[in-house]
């Protein structure tokens, strides 16, 4: 369980970077996900070779890629409509949005606990919504993305099952970057390009790509996978919160995003800690009577 707990916090200090990389990262954000999971998938297929996987199973994480990269494309939209620390705290959400979606895909009652914890992250993101009107274009979009991501971690740890953490990853990126090509004229119709879309990454934003896809997309998706072996996606996804608050750090430092938040701004951050360390606490405390009533179980759900 404490591995689990670890792997989980490494992939989010990782994830912390991912708004930071969309910042620096010129590009639009149709762009910035293709090129991504083409990294990914590179980076996969040389040191991991082509995983052998049944047809079914294949068609099922190149769906759940699809989403990711919806996600993604949404996620660099909302920062790219608003700044940084915007589009990384409308990830918040995703704990909500889960809260209700994996009890529908698994089958199981609605944890009101869980509803409880969520609407603290809700409470936090009024909070920091109320701070400046200018930027509701890019909370909407990020409120969307978090929705998407909740479908996705969710369905993701179902599909998963019985499939090592590398074709899982290499599976979802080459798969999903299939689809994300059959989709990016749809998602242009929605949310028209303001600059070019479709060129080649040259210079700064090569390189910035690169290291992109080797941290934050290999490694950070990579534990997050391990980590989904012992815990719900609830769990995940809440403690996930915690990557707005990683990434706001360096948007201060790196970018000087602190001139533009207000006290309400630090209330909402305050309360969206306080969600995660509940829920942590949760998860640790009723574990064992969960690997008791779950035994043989490959991921146990903490509610």
């Amino acid at each position: 369980m404490k591995k689990s707990f670890l792997q989980l916090h490494l992939s989010v200090l990782l994830a912390g970077f991912t708004g930071l990389f969309g910042k620096l990262i010129t590009l639009h954000e149709v762009d910035i996900v293709w090129y991504r999971m083409f990294f990914t998938s590179m980076i996969l297929l040389v040191f991991t070779g082509l995983p052998k996987i049944e047809h079914r199973k294949l068609l099922q994480l190149a769906g759940c890629g699809a989403l990711l990269g919806l996600h993604w494309m949404l996620f660099y939209g909302s920062i790219k409509a608003s700044n940084v620390s915007i589009g990384v705290i409308c990830f918040s959400l995703v704990g909500f949005f889960t809260a209700f979606i994996e009890p529908l895909v698994y089958h199981r009652r609605v944890s009101w606990m869980e509803v409880l914890f969520s609407l603290i992250t809700v409470a936090g993101l009024l909070f920091i919504f109320s701070f400046d009107a200018q930027y509701r274009y890019g909370i909407t979009i990020g409120v969307l993305s978090s929705f998407v991501c909740a479908l996705y971690v969710t369905l993701n740890k179902r599909v998963s099952v019985g499939v090592k953490g590398r074709s899982v990853l290499f599976y979802q990126m080459a798969g999903g970057l299939v689809l994300v090509t059959l989709i990016d004229p749809l998602y242009l119709s929605v949310f028209p390009a303001t600059h070019s879309v479709l060129v080649i990454p040259e210079g700064s934003n090569l390189w910035w790509m690169l290291c992109h896809a080797l941290f934050c997309t290999v490694g950070m998706y990579l534990l997050q996978i391990q980590a989904l072996r012992s815990l719900s996606a609830f769990t995940v996804n809440l403690t996930y919160n915690l990557e707005p608050c990683y990434t706001i750090i360096i948007a201060f430092i790196a970018f000087g995003e602190a001139r533009e938040v207000n006290f309400s701004f630090y209330v909402g951050i305050a309360l969206i800690l306080t969600s995660v360390l509940l829920q942590t606490w949760r998860a640790l405390r009723l574990r064992p009577i969960s690997a008791r009533s779950t035994s043989g179980e490959s991921l146990p759900s903490d509610s």
